[in-house]
């Protein structure tokens, strides 16, 4: 199981909740006493997000969704662009074509 655990130290909000974690290489949604990451890769302008995991506890709510949008919305506002191979966002973005224009 990957580390879930938020960084405390690290506190850069994005839309809603969620909040980039540099140091980690993701984002992070901290709902309850769990929290939901979608990890990434820098290269250049370009984030290559690899990996999103929403814990148990949390799934069938909308959180990954929640997650990746706001990530997105990030990414976006910093603007950088976006490769997504992690099939989970890659999905995401096929469904809302308001973010095609950050894919390369």
């Amino acid at each position: 199981m990957r580390d879930t655990e938020p960084d405390r130290d690290t506190d850069h909000r994005t839309s809603e909740q969620v909040r980039d974690n540099p140091a980690r290489s993701r984002f992070e949604l901290a709902i309850r006493d769990a929290v939901a990451i979608a990890t990434y890769r820098r290269e250049g302008d370009t984030l290559v997000f690899t990996h999103t995991e929403v814990p148990e506890t949390l799934r069938g709510g909308g959180v990954a969704s929640r997650l990746v949008r706001g990530a997105l919305d990030a990414t976006r506002s910093r603007g950088l662009r976006v490769r997504p191979v992690c099939p989970y966002v890659a999905g995401f973005i096929d469904a809302h074509s308001e973010y095609q224009d950050l894919v390369v």
